[in-house]
């Protein structure tokens, strides 16, 4: 294949058709909109969803399912993550962030089982998983709940 033999697929390249340009076009004076009424008038695009008026389906339905505000989001990390920290640390949730391991802490970190810990730390956070905590554990780390 060449560079002169390349084309673009069938069908992916129109021709813009130039409406309201005279009569002799096939497109001119009403530029294919019709006579009179909404969708003539500039400017005469109703939303998506519009029904004429009438209460619109998606208010018609039937409304399901609740959003608690107060509830917390953690974000959650994974034991076998905290292998790039020295042994002896302190890891608290700010070095999480200077580190790059967790983009933003929103309501606390949680420690979470998966993956192998084999340096020993003591894990500042607001919660563990059992597992987690057996892991940190085992490694000789302590856990402490902020």
């Amino acid at each position: 294949m060449n560079l002169h033999e390349l084309h673009p697929a069938p069908g992916s390249k129109k021709v813009h058709v130039r409406v309201g340009r005279g009569l002799g076009s096939g497109l001119g004076k009403t530029a294919g909109k019709g006579t009179k009424g909404q969708h003539a008038r500039s400017g005469g695009v109703k939303r998506p969803g519009f029904e004429g008026g009438q209460k619109p389906l998606y208010l018609r339905l039937p409304k399901r399912g609740f959003y608690n505000k107060f509830a917390k989001e953690y974000t959650e990390i994974n034991v076998g993550t905290l292998n790039c920290f020295e042994d002896g640390t302190v890891v608290e949730p700010v070095m999480l962030v200077e580190c790059g391991l967790v983009k933003n802490v929103r309501d606390g970190i949680r420690v979470l089982g998966h993956g192998d810990l084999t340096k020993k730390l003591t894990v500042q956070a607001m919660g563990f998983s059992k597992k987690a905590e057996e892991k940190i554990k085992a490694a000789g780390g302590k856990v402490e709940v902020i």
